[in-house]
């Protein structure tokens, strides 16, 4: 699978008791929706691994997983540091209207009068609404995340999202 069929999705934090069991550090919302996936693709040291999830649970601020071949302390140990993937094939299809961060990344941005305003390079949640970070060299924007106010059109098939956006803002 191509490097960008993967979301990142969690890392191995440490290891969780003596059978085997790791710590995750999960980047879903809620944490422990990361345990809805399965199987998860670790990357460590630039090689990627299948592993199946067998067991899991909201550990206070963690989750915690019981992976399938992982028996003990050590071995657990040696994943340490890994980072999470899921394909995005294993994620439920977008409603209309919503979307996935992930799918926004690398867009590019242009106001309605067809200036570019940079490329989408990341999404910061703010509590009252998201904002993109939209990056045009050493130029950075935020730009809330409003649709049908701010944000006009988003084409995912052509690349492009729409804004009503002042280019000198």
């Amino acid at each position: 699978m191509p490097a960008g069929d993967f979301l990142d999705v969690g890392q191995v934090s440490g290891v969780f008791g003596v059978k085997g069991w790791v710590k995750v550090y999960s980047y879903t919302d809620p944490r422990e929706n990361i345990l809805q996936y399965s199987p998860w693709f670790l990357r460590k040291n630039g090689l990627l691994r299948e592993v199946k999830l067998l067991a899991g649970r909201r550990q206070g601020s963690l989750v915690v997983a019981e992976l399938q071949g992982v028996r003990d302390r050590d071995h657990a140990a040696e994943l340490m540091g890994a980072e999470i993937l899921i394909s995005k094939q294993q994620l439920p299809k977008a409603s209309d209207g919503e979307y996935y961060w992930a799918d926004l990344i690398g867009l590019e941005v242009i106001n309605q009068e067809g200036c570019k305003l940079g490329k989408v390079d990341s999404l910061l949640e703010t509590g009252a609404n998201d904002v993109l970070v939209v990056v045009d060299g050493e130029l950075e924007r935020l730009i809330p995340f409003l649709q049908q106010s701010t944000i006009l059109k988003i084409d995912l098939d052509d690349g492009i999202i729409v804004v009503d956006w002042d280019p000198d803002f």
